[in-house]
């Protein structure tokens, strides 16, 4: 046990608290300050996989990158404006903001075609990327316009305004999940220590992780830019493995006090036992999360490293300055205590609730498994109707202000839809060549119902940009319909299979690409379906290893995969049923778009794969340890889940609540991946730990531990972890 480097860890934190105190606090403050700055975020080069983020590419490499436009709406509060009185607006709208240094142009007022509003377009300056941090000037303008105009509705939408405003809405997310899930999270602690100290311990370390995490992931993030989630990610699972950590130390420490144990040994033992199953837990979630890497995607190497960061130091917190606070609070981490809880939690009685819940596992095992699969496997049935869509418009709140007026221009303008950006690369000399074909393929755009019939920009023809050198070329078309509707993708496929190729395809030597958002979404898409294969086979084999070395069992590590596999599935069966329909709109605050976020399924399902070990890790080595002892298998399973269910639940639920609170958030992103992860935890700690792992474990018997059997446990640790002790 001496040997572990949790013990060693631990030993050196409790003999020297003070120090290991200390270099806690310096360590979290340093971290802090190297991510002062912030995160480094994600551009669209950055973003872009497939033909789309050519297409990004070409347009940058041949300095053609879209400028950043922010669009002045001029409409009545209700039914048409007043022309004279807008027209007057409009014209002081171009005034204005062409006085402004961010602003390099200002387009002419262009009225709607039902004459319900006038929209003025402004070219800002600069690199698009950094529009929305220079942006506020703009929107100052438009809210004096509005002031002076009060009889009719002047808003601002666009890129930068509505980047701006999601910032900022990110921020409002993070501050209400914090405030909520902190009060939660120590009710939680509460019920499960019946002691104020030892339930401000974990949420405390938890906070520290949470901020040591987000300054050392500013640094990462100039290799590993965020691509606007890792932030609220690194929240969210920081607070949960950060509680569970320190829970499942400081559950196991105070059992030992329990039996006499002295204040150094009884770290010591909780360091062997819990200690060393955070490390492992740990170390499986790290592994599961590098699977991303894989992918070769920005926004999935971002979600990797800060998941793996925050991890790790929540695993590094509960190896170090959990073992010195123990040591120096001693007994008084049970002090206050709350006098009904805390004769809840110091019973030393034989638990009542779980035996009669595992009662038909253990005893109808083989009926129980299939009924428990069976339920599991229709539930995931909708996943294989899953359609996923890429962040977009419609996944945005509409708390924004921006995104509800960009609603409106929407209305009163369709053709403002987010439009097919055509790029083509040609050698110099095949310019006008190039340029000829371009406007063939608007021409014949005019004629196909699945676009916008006004391709021509008010009659002054079609918009064709090139590159100082000649090389690159670029002409937008739109499609009148949602970016994410069946004609939006109609359009994208008719353009790249035979639109270009008829027109720009002739031209010898050149290269060329369609981007836009509808063809980002069907890219990322592609992309996600081309390396999800990898990613599972990545996280399968290095779970299946690590659990066979773990408990020198090959059937533990291949019956672990199947269970959560099957658990997997069944929350995204979940996902599905709640965010393709409707029925749960009103419950959860959010409008369906009938999709799943992209990246999400291959996310969660990696955080699932981690996540999950945390438990059966516990559980099953609590298993292995009666069973070691001469144990028949049924009761070694019923011993080892009785006496971890209340630490496991416990844990469960902090996990569970925190990703509630995430769920409830108006973001599309966080709430499907708050409630993914809550369901999935929910799964597992009720359907899996109570009915399908003890009923598997019954049934195999002891096959469970081959090819390496049974040995008998050594006398050392027969002596260290008596059978009758609850292990956290």
């Amino acid at each position: 046990m001496a040997r572990r480097p949790a013990v060693r860890m631990a030993r050196w934190s409790a003999a020297h608290p003070w120090r290991a105190i200390l270099l806690w606090m310096v360590f979290v403050t340093v971290c802090v300050l190297v991510g002062g700055a912030g995160a480094q975020k994600a551009t669209e080069r950055d973003l872009g996989v497939g033909e789309s983020g050519r297409a990004t590419q070409i347009m940058h490499r041949g300095g053609l990158d879209d400028p950043a436009v922010e669009n002045v709406l001029i409409t009545a509060r209700s039914g048409k404006p007043d022309q004279q009185a807008a027209h007057q607006a409009a014209a002081e709208v171009v005034q204005r903001m062409r006085a402004l240094p961010e602003v390099a142009d200002v387009g002419e007022p262009a009225p709607a075609p039902k004459g319900t509003a006038i929209l003025v377009p402004v070219v800002m300056r600069g690199d698009p990327d950094t529009a929305k941090s220079r942006v506020a000037p703009l929107l100052k303008e438009t809210a004096a316009l509005q002031r002076a105009h009060s009889g009719l509705r002047i808003e601002q939408t666009g890129a930068a305004s509505v980047g701006k405003g999601l910032d900022e809405q990110i921020g409002k997310d993070l501050a209400k999940s914090e405030g909520l899930s902190l009060p939660v999270t120590l009710l939680i602690m509460m019920v499960a220590f019946g002691a104020i100290v030892a339930a401000g311990v974990p949420v405390l370390l938890a906070i520290s992780a949470v901020a040591a995490s987000t300054g050392l992931y500013g640094l990462a993030s100039h290799v590993f830019p965020d691509s606007g989630t890792v932030s609220s990610m690194i929240m969210m699972m920081g607070m949960a493995v950060g509680v569970d950590y320190s829970l499942f130390y400081l559950k196991r420490e105070r059992e030992e006090r329990k039996r006499g144990r002295g204040r150094i040994d009884a770290i010591e033992i909780a360091a062997a036992t819990s200690g060393h199953s955070v490390v492992v837990s740990g170390i499986a979630v790290i592994v599961s999360m590098a699977g991303l890497y894989l992918a070769g995607d920005v926004i999935f190497s971002g979600l990797a490293t800060g998941t793996i960061i925050v991890v790790a130091v929540a695993m590094l917190g509960s190896l170090t300055i959990l073992p010195a606070l123990l040591a120096k609070l001693g007994r008084a981490v049970d002090r206050p205590r709350v006098p009904l809880l805390w004769r809840l939690t110091s019973r030393t009685d034989s638990p009542r609730v779980w035996p009669a819940l595992l009662r038909p596992a253990l005893r109808h095992p083989r009926a129980t498994l299939l009924v428990s699969v069976v339920a599991l496997l229709a539930l995931a049935l909708p996943a294989v109707g899953m359609q996923l869509k890429n962040t977009g418009t419609d996944e945005l709140p509409r708390t924004i202000p921006a995104m509800r007026t960009y609603d409106r221009m929407i209305a009163a303008y369709p053709a403002e839809h987010a439009p097919q950006k055509v790029a083509v690369r040609a050698p110099a000399e095949r310019a006008a060549q190039v340029r000829a074909a371009l406007l063939k393929l608007v021409e014949r755009t005019q004629h196909d119902p699945l676009f916008a019939h006004d391709q021509t920009a008010q009659g002054r023809g079609p918009e064709i940009r090139a590159s100082a050198d000649g090389r690159v070329h670029t002409v937008s078309v739109v499609s009148p319909y949602d970016g994410n509707s069946a004609q939006a993708k109609r359009a994208l496929r008719e353009l790249r299979r035979d639109l270009l190729p008829a027109t720009v395809g002739t031209v010898a030597g050149a290269q060329y690409a369609v981007g836009g958002e509808t063809a980002n979404n069907l890219d990322f898409g592609t992309h996600v379906e081309e390396k999800l294969p990898l990613v599972i086979g990545f996280v399968l084999l290095l779970t299946f290893v690590m659990l066979a070395v773990t408990f020198r069992s090959v059937v533990v590590a291949l019956t672990a995969i199947a269970i959560n596999l099957l658990s997997a599935m069944a929350s995204f069966g979940l996902l599905v049923l709640v965010f393709q329909h409707t029925w749960a709109e009103g419950m959860l605050g959010f409008t369906s778009t009938g999709t799943v976020i992209a990246w999400l399924p291959l996310f969660l399902f990696v955080v699932l794969f981690g996540l999950s070990m945390d438990y059966h890790v516990f559980v099953v080595s609590r298993i292995q340890e009666a069973a070691r002892r001469g144990m028949p298998t049924g009761d070694a399973v019923e011993y080892g889940i009785t006496r971890s269910a209340g630490v496991v639940t416990s844990a469960a639920i902090v996990m569970v609540s925190v990703f509630a609170v995430f769920a409830s958030l108006p973001m599309m992103d966080m709430k499907q991946m708050g409630f993914g992860l809550a369901a999935a935890v929910l799964i597992d700690a009720v359907v899996v730990r109570i009915v399908i792992l003890p009923s598997l474990m019954t049934l195999l018997g002891r096959a469970n531990w081959w090819p390496g059997g049974m040995p008998a446990a050594p006398r050392a640790m027969a002596a260290e972890r008596p059978l009758d002790v609850t292990v956290g």
